[in-house]
């Protein structure tokens, strides 16, 4: 069973909701599971803050959970078109698992959302993938052989699942839970192949 492991960071909401639709599109490839997993929120003095379990929603992600895992999924809302400080904080303290390469090729997603149409989100999906490029991890995106990219009059890009909030009081759109349910699927399928693959040399 491949293990996919999706870790996201929301306030208002709509970025956890694709972290769910994200899972479920893992959910639905044949020997691949979901875990779902947030991060705490930072502060000015978030380093002598004791980490405590959440008062609902997923558990706070760890170092053995990304290390175990097969492949990973990322979410973050925007921030001035940068990933949000809670999740590259989170990202920041991964420096050993980069000393052991542990993520070396295992393959990675990333989603977001936005408030506004134009709010950065290919910005903040590339800056999702930085950190994965130097941990050594296969980049999965969203072809435009998937439809809903050709559709969507919301979120969707090459790059990963998005949502844009503005205009949407019924939350995600249909394009954007199908682009996110397709992410999840890509990368899960992924996952299983090369699990399944034989060892490369060296």
């Amino acid at each position: 069973m491949a293990e996919i492991l999706v870790i996201y960071y929301s306030r208002g909401g709509t970025t956890a909701e694709l972290a769910r639709q994200v899972c479920r599109g893992i959910e639905s490839v044949p020997h691949a599971q979901a875990t779902l997993r947030t991060v705490p929120a930072v502060s000015d003095n978030r380093e002598t803050v004791p980490v405590v379990v959440p008062d609902d929603g997923p558990p706070y992600a760890t170092l053995a959970e990304l290390r175990c895992a097969d492949a990973l999924l990322l979410g973050s809302p925007t921030r001035f078109g940068n990933m949000a400080a809670p999740l590259k904080y989170f990202l920041d303290s991964t420096s050993s698992l980069w000393l052991e390469g542990a993520l070396a090729g295992k393959p990675a997603g990333v989603f977001t959302s936005t408030q506004t149409m134009h709010g950065g989100q290919e910005s903040t999906l590339l800056s999702m993938f930085l950190p994965l490029l130097h941990h050594g991890m296969y980049l999965v995106g969203l072809p435009y052989t998937e439809r809903a990219l050709n559709t969507t009059a919301g979120g969707g890009t090459p790059y990963g699942a998005s949502h844009v909030a503005a205009g949407a009081s019924a939350g995600l759109r249909a394009d954007e839970r199908a682009l996110a349910q397709a992410l999840g699927r890509r990368v899960a399928a992924l996952a299983v192949r090369l699990a399944s693959a034989p060892a490369l040399p060296g």
